[in-house]
């Protein structure tokens, strides 16, 4: 007689319990690290902001519904939608990847991990509108940064042993991992304050080196691409610090 299968919840698994912990209790530091993050941030939306040329794109882009406005939504650079954070990570995440101009991480798996800006930049306005619509401080570059590292670290380490594509996953997969990780993370109480709830433990997925293991320009951005699309994103930087 065949044995019925337990209904018992298994134990997570010890790298979904490692990535929570990294997320929720590290804290960067290095001066590298966030300075490489803000220099993707502005490529990224550089690339972003010259994808809007292209109809092709532009026409995957808005809300479901024409002509819905999500009162303080998030916003799309470049364009006049505020839409819900799910709808604005895809629109935003659209722009940033069409061109395939934005950084690269070569490992065992491959990637372009600025495409998590899709979802921290769409998180991270939606929250920032949120908090002034109730008389509370916005978020600020350096917040969407350090979710940068986060990101590109927890995409870069998972990419260095695994190779996805070789059992037939797409490499995006590591993107809807990173981003879920540091979406879900509360933002106000860790990464505006730069405080964890609780002492830093010292995790497992990687030590913060003066290379940051999932940051990592690609060959596009170190052409003359990057002075055009850094003059383009440098208005909407400076704008958003306000």
């Amino acid at each position: 007689m065949p044995s019925r299968a337990s209904n018992a919840r298994p134990a997570t698994d010890k790298v979904l319990l490692q990535i929570a912990e990294y997320v929720d209790r590290y804290v960067p530091k290095s001066k590298l690290a966030l300075e490489t993050a803000r220099l993707a941030l502005i490529d990224s939306l550089g690339c972003g902001f010259e994808a809007l040329a292209y109809p092709a794109c532009t026409k995957l882009m808005g809300p479901i519904v024409a002509g819905t406005t999500v009162p303080n939504g998030a916003r799309v650079p470049g364009t006049q939608f505020q839409l819900d954070p799910v709808m604005a990570a895809f629109n935003i995440g659209c722009m940033i990847r069409w061109l395939d101009f934005n950084d690269t991480w070569l490992a065992a798996e491959w990637g372009h991990p600025s495409d998590n800006l899709g979802g921290i930049l769409a998180v991270a306005d939606y929250l920032s509108r949120q908090a002034v619509a109730s008389g509370e401080p916005s978020l600020t570059v350096r917040d969407v940064t350090t979710a940068m590292v986060k990101a590109h670290e927890i995409q870069g380490v998972l990419a260095l042993d695994n190779s996805f594509n070789r059992v037939g996953l797409d490499h995006v997969l590591l993107v809807r991992v990173a981003s879920t990780a540091v979406s879900m993370v509360p933002w106000p109480d860790i990464m505006t304050t730069g405080m964890p709830s609780w002492p830093v433990a010292a995790h497992s997925l990687s030590s913060e080196m003066p290379s940051v293991s999932g940051i990592q320009m690609s060959s596009s951005t170190r052409s003359g691409r990057w002075r055009s699309r850094s003059r383009r994103a440098s208005p909407a930087l400076s704008a958003s610090r306000t």
